[in-house]
């Protein structure tokens, strides 16, 4: 496969800007890959594809305020600060995207909040946009941390071209977020709502939950005709014994296992043993999933409508069957589905 079989023309409009009103209303499209169907239904219908004993493998992973804004020393020029991941905890170093990169040079010190309580001091340039800062600040780590949280705002993408809400701190959120560490939501899960949850507990569904902290490597545009060559920026996750044994018991009673996005069907085929079994795992990640793939552990996936040419849209090539996933796609720009992070959802069965 190359590059430019996942290229298509995405309206504009098409771009969710918002979520949906309540979370799982946003409209759910069920393709069924056996059969070659496309059905159209809301996401709260989910429910009706599930049985006692299936399983849904969630992503708790949880989003920080990822993004500041500091004022240059000197020039107060305004700096847009995107933290990455923490390096080093004692020293407070971290690595951050900065923009606009030119201005920021090693030796540089930025000046955050009005009364510049935190300070930052450019000690090296990892590449183009990125660098890494030491903060200074008065105060204990965990004051430190609080600082960055009470200064920081929620990463929503860039795309979305409106000022941050107050309602984006909950709404970028799944509701069974739990590890923080993510700069991008694990989106397919933003359409659980507690009364869902709760419908689908109350049918005999089981839940596993797994870590990957969503990095903005996800949003990294390939560069290369040629997938192969492609490199994944890496990311954390972390899988416990206990939903190795939640989805193994589920393969071994033939139930359903079904991934709620594509970052946690990175996370379980990152760990999969030569039984086809899951593994218990802490570490990182940079698996590249594309077509042809043999999944090994779940049978259905939910995601939301992916851009062109991302590595998402070819995890779910690879998943749903290429010819059947553009069907799929065509479809949904037709009936106007909503694309992306705030974007609507699709199940593959």
């Amino acid at each position: 496969m190359k590059l430019s079989h996942f290229s298509f023309n995405l309206p504009d409009e098409l771009l969710a800007e918002f979520p949906a009103e309540n979370r799982d209303e946003s409209r759910l499209m069920v393709v069924d890959r056996k059969k070659g169907t496309i059905e159209h239904k809301f996401f709260k219908d989910i429910i009706d594809y599930f049985d006692d004993g299936d399983v849904m493998v969630l992503n708790n992973t949880k989003v920080f305020p990822a993004r500041l804004y500091g004022n240059k020393e000197k020039t107060g020029a305004r700096i847009e600060v995107f933290l990455l991941r923490e390096l080093n905890a004692e020293q407070r170093l971290w690595d951050v995207l900065v923009d606009p990169a030119r201005k920021i040079r090693i030796g540089n010190k930025l000046y955050f909040g009005d009364d510049d309580s935190l300070v930052a001091e450019v000690i090296d340039n990892t590449t183009s946009r990125g660098r890494t800062l030491r903060f200074l600040y008065d105060g204990s780590y965990e004051e430190f941390r609080e600082k960055l949280v009470e200064l920081g705002e929620t990463p929503i993408p860039k795309y979305i071209n409106r000022e941050v809400v107050p309602e984006d701190a909950e709404r970028y959120q799944t509701i069974y977020a739990k590890e923080e560490g993510a700069v991008a939501a694990p989106t397919a899960g933003l359409h659980f709502s507690k009364h869902l949850l709760k419908r689908l507990e109350i049918k005999g569904v089981d839940f596993a939950e797994v870590t990957l902290h969503v990095g903005l490597g996800t949003f990294n545009p390939v560069e290369v005709e040629d997938l192969s060559k492609h490199k994944m920026d890496s990311e954390e996750m972390n899988i416990s014994q206990e939903a190795c044994d939640i989805v193994n018991n589920a393969k071994k009673n033939k139930k359903k296992v079904c991934c709620i996005g594509t970052t946690s069907m990175r996370a379980l085929e990152s760990s999969v043993s030569s039984q086809r079994t899951l593994n218990p795992y802490g570490g990182w990640t940079n698996k590249f999933i594309y077509p042809p793939y043999d999944f090994s552990i779940a049978d259905c996936m939910v995601t939301n409508f992916h851009t062109p040419k991302s590595t998402l849209l070819m995890m779910v090539s690879a998943f749903c069957g290429h010819d059947l996933m553009k069907k799929a796609y065509e479809e949904a720009i037709k009936e106007k589905y909503k694309f992306y992070s705030y974007g609507d959802a699709m199940l593959i069965i």
